[in-house]
């Protein structure tokens, strides 16, 4: 039975992997679960009648590919969560160390015991470690992390006190049936683990994909900053926020100086190039919570929380500073930028689409001025 589910489990993982290959992580959960059914599939045809070194290769296999199963469970959450891929080194140095201790004590040796403690040992290690990459990174917030990272500690938990269970079995009058009975329960207890984990994957899978279109919805294709929609939408919560804590909230239109000659002159594909530089210089002036949006075209709106209006302008002058200071460089050369900045305070209790029509004033005239600049507008009046 517990082949079989593996064999499912693998076909299910394979065929979400196959349409899905983006997701980080899951070509490695896949392999574990194809490792798992060589697991199965190798106890299913095991001799248990022979010994020496008539079973070393199958039970090095097995130990070897126990090992692969949770070495890519880690890798998997290592990849979902962006951290860096270990060295191949560890892998390799894993499962020889694995090969080697099942081969010692199966023909050198001959000690179950010990085969077992050791090859548990590692193995619940791998799954712990698994638990905790997804603790670390997102499971407060995130239900499929916190039940991945639940099935994984839990797993690894038993898998090092599985060999103790023998030990205490072995010391009861009547040991081989409370051994037979831990067997049940520990294969009971693996495809439990088993099952919870490819229900956590696939959560994991759908998470993604979640995230992914609301990144599509929410950002623009081009910049990676914020859309309009989306822009105006936090603008919204930025300003109701503002207006509770009967603070003003500065706001900049910006404008790229005469995009439309970049285009004709250059190509709209040095345009393009373009518009991420001119939003690659910006990000390095704002700081982390400072929100920006492509209104369309070469038009930019910023928002800057918790900032007064001196240090408004301040932010304002330096970025268009920059922007005039770093021109793009191009196979043909560089390329000069200059952007016209309008400035205003968004007061308490004043509509954001107000605050941006007169951020829109205020940059039409840098505009008018010359370019280049930044006009800051004080309050409408009342």
């Amino acid at each position: 039975m517990t082949a079989l589910l593996m064999a499912i489990m693998c076909a299910v993982m394979f065929a979400v992997w196959r349409f899905n290959r983006n997701i980080p992580g899951l070509q490695a959960w896949t392999l574990s679960y194809l490792f798992g059914f060589g697991v199965a599939a190798l106890l299913l045809g095991r001799d248990s009648g022979t010994e020496g070194l008539h079973s070393a290769l199958p039970v090095v296999s097995t130990f070897v590919c126990i090992f692969a199963t949770a070495y890519c469970s880690l890798a998997g959450a290592r990849a979902f969560v962006g951290q860096a891929p270990l060295p191949m080194a560890v892998p390799v140095a894993g499962a020889l160390l694995t090969g080697g201790i099942a081969f010692y004590f199966t023909v050198l040796q001959p000690n179950v015991g010990l085969r077992v403690l050791l090859g548990s040992t590692i193995s619940g290690a791998l799954y712990l470690a698994s638990a905790r990459t997804f603790k670390q990174n997102g499971i407060g917030v995130l239900p499929a992390r916190r039940l991945i990272s639940l099935a994984y500690g839990l797993h690894g938990a038993f898998l090092l006190l599985r060999p103790w269970l023998f030990k205490l079995g072995s010391t009861v009058d009547g040991a081989p049936d409370i051994a037979s009975q831990l067997s049940h329960f520990i294969i009971l207890e693996s495809t439990v683990a088993l099952i919870l984990m490819a229900f956590g994957t696939l959560m994991l899978v759908n998470e993604h994909v979640t995230q992914e279109l609301r990144r599509v919805a929410e950002k623009d294709f081009l910049t990676g900053v914020f859309n309009r929609r989306a822009f105006l939408s936090l603008l919204e919560k930025a300003g109701s926020l503002a207006h509770r804590t009967q603070s003003a909230l500065p706001v900049l239109l910006v404008d790229l100086d005469h995009f439309k000659q970049i285009n004709d002159r250059h190509g709209h594909k040095v345009g393009d190039l373009a518009l991420r530089h001119f939003v690659a210089v910006t990000e390095g002036c704002l700081r982390k919570h400072d929100v920006m949006g492509r209104m369309g075209g070469e038009e930019f709106a910023i928002f800057l929380p918790h900032t007064q209006r001196e240090d408004a302008q301040r932010v304002s002058e330096r970025l268009r500073s920059l922007v005039a200071a770093q021109p793009l460089m191009t196979d043909k050369g560089p390329v000069g930028l200059t952007v016209s900045i309008g400035l205003v305070m968004c007061h308490p209790g004043e509509a954001p689409e107000n605050a941006l029509h007169r951020a829109d004033q205020a940059m039409y005239q840098a505009k008018q001025a010359g370019r280049n600049r930044v006009v800051s507008l004080q309050a409408a009046s009342a």
